[in-house]
């Protein structure tokens, strides 16, 4: 359980970094050519990977792949709301309830076998 929730700090700082990457700029530099954005991202983009790569490998060592995935893919929600709300300043969608849903059946799902094990 110690190396599970490890990964999922470090997948969420990882994910703080990849969410600025992908979707800050639309915010910053929107009036600058593409090019900057995109260098900029990838920079951005760099802390993500220092982050993400060593959860992933300290994360295979405990859950299989489909957990990994499914793992990141709620804590990539999670950080996406609030970024969406606080730093874009848009407003709480229906869909990203439903879509937290979703998610959230998808992780029952692919941690089921763990979760009856103990």
């Amino acid at each position: 359980m110690h190396k599970i929730l490890i990964t999922a700090v470090m997948l969420a700082c990882s994910n703080v970094f990849m969410t600025f990457a992908w979707y800050g700029h639309l915010k910053n530099f929107n009036t600058k050519p593409w090019i900057i954005a995109a260098l900029i991202s990838w920079g951005i983009a760099l802390f993500e990977y220092l982050i993400q790569v060593p959860a992933n490998r300290l994360g295979h060592q405990v859950m299989n792949l489909g957990q990994l995935k499914i793992l990141q893919e709620a804590i990539t929600l999670t950080v996406f709301i609030p970024f969406t709300i606080f730093y874009m300043k848009e407003s709480l969608k229906q869909e990203y309830l439903w879509a937290s849903l979703f998610i959230l059946a998808a992780v029952v799902c692919i941690f089921r076998g763990a979760l009856v094990k103990g």
